[in-house]
């Protein structure tokens, strides 16, 4: 199943408009991507912070769901965050490159050079998240409820 996705920063208690936002990036920073799930995030999570998988599943589950069927919302752990923010570029390649090679992201076919792109955006919406004081949010839409709405 693909899956649309929008990171957005903002305040925790802004959980819910995003929730029902039909397009988070178009009120609030941040940026579209397609793919992505809770695996990946949670595998993401699991890298940065040395938990074990299962357990950074459990920390990046949904917040929120509107419907069954979507949308779902998640919020990053501040751990990640606070690591995304800190890192420089050399270690953010280092972290890409890790990441592509994990069976979570190999499986989906990710290039090594998408999921590099994608640490690196999201490290900068981290930092700005820092700097705001705010938490990063994940908006999940199944493609098949996207088609629909």
């Amino acid at each position: 199943m693909g899956m649309l996705v929008n990171v957005v920063v903002a305040d925790v208690e802004d959980a819910g408009a995003i929730l029902e936002s039909s397009k988070p990036i178009e009120e609030w920073k941040g940026f579209e991507a397609r793919g992505l799930d809770q695996a990946k995030f949670a595998m993401l999570h699991a890298l940065l912070t040395g938990e074990q998988f299962d357990e950074a599943l459990d920390e990046c589950g949904p917040l929120h769901a509107a419907y069954e069927e979507g949308p779902w919302l998640m919020q990053l752990p501040g751990e990640t965050v606070q690591q995304l923010a800190r890192f420089e570029e050399e270690a953010l390649d280092q972290v890409g490159e890790e990441l592509a090679a994990t069976e979570v992201f190999e499986a989906s076919g990710w290039p090594a050079d998408e999921v590099g792109n994608l640490v690196i955006e999201l490290a900068d919406l981290a930092g700005v998240a820092r700097a705001q004081g705010r938490a990063m949010f994940v908006w999940m839409l199944p493609d098949e409820a996207a088609a629909s709405s």
